[in-house]
């Protein structure tokens, strides 16, 4: 069985989602403290929709992309910063490319900043389900050799 994991910076309990697919949570305790029910609202949103959409692709690609670790952080920590990454940046893909995977010593995967997601929505639920189905496809064309343009190309800006 494949699984998809999305990884949470908060320290609610793992769940099975739909399709038996498992989500494993990070628990990082300094970061646990304040953990609060709009968090837990935008981290659920956020899984269904990102379930919702995997099961839309079409079979070849829905199979790739279950292979895809996908984090949920609340924004790019200081470290992504350091690295160039834009405090309101709403999502990111690190990693090879499906088509090159290269000698990274990590494995690809992608993040989406679900807070950055919410404020960029103005607080409106549909548009930040949108805008989680957007960055996440957006992020995916990524893994899969798209440039900005083919995603603009494709809506996905």
């Amino acid at each position: 069985m494949n699984h998809i994991y999305v990884l949470c910076s908060d320290n609610t309990s793992a769940g099975t989602f739909k399709r038996e697919r498992k989500f494993a949570l990070a628990l990082r305790p300094q970061q646990n403290k304040g953990v609060n029910a709009v968090w837990t609202q935008l981290k659920e949103l956020a899984e269904v929709e990102i379930e919702a959409t995997l099961a839309d692709l079409p079979p070849p690609l829905r199979e790739q992309a279950k292979n895809i670790p996908i984090t949920l952080e609340r924004r790019p920590n200081a470290g992504l910063q350091g690295e160039g990454i834009m405090p309101d940046s709403l999502g990111l893909f690190a990693g090879s490319e499906f088509s090159d995977p290269g000698d990274s010593v990590l494995p690809p995967q992608i993040i989406l900043f679900l807070e950055n997601l919410w404020e960029y929505a103005e607080g409106d639920e549909k548009v930040y389900i949108r805008e989680i189905r957007v960055t996440f496809l957006h992020e995916l064309g990524h893994y899969f050799g798209l440039g900005e343009d083919d995603l603009t190309a494709r809506g996905l800006d």
